[in-house]
């Protein structure tokens, strides 16, 4: 069974930085692209960010610059770095993989 967990969301002041976990369990993670998805509050969910299993990666224009995303396979873990955060990135944090979704981590930041 495919699980996913997410991880590392917190309260943090514009400008500042946090790093995203998503661990993954059940399947065959290195074969797998991995995408970062948030909803805002009130909002539908969006992309984020989105690297293939051969370490590809794609962003949305609204984070580029500023987020990176990244995978370690011999962990599991897919991490997303968010530099200079705003406020508009409050939202809950989802991961993908594998047709599965995480359960989410909230990110709140404050102005």
């Amino acid at each position: 069974q495919v699980q996913l967990v997410e991880s590392g969301g917190d309260l943090v002041q514009a400008g500042g930085s946090l790093r995203l976990s998503c661990a993954a369990s059940g399947m065959i993670f290195s074969r797998n692209t991995v995408i970062w998805y948030r909803q805002p509050p009130g909002k539908q969910r969006e992309l984020v960010a989105t690297i293939t299993n051969g370490g590809s990666t794609n962003y949305a224009d609204s984070v580029k610059g500023r987020f990176t995303i990244s995978r370690d396979n011999a962990k599991n873990t897919v991490y997303l770095q968010m530099n200079s955060l705003k406020p508009e990135d409050t939202a809950l944090y989802f991961c993908n993989a594998a047709l599965s979704w995480g359960q989410g981590t909230q990110v709140t930041v404050s102005s």
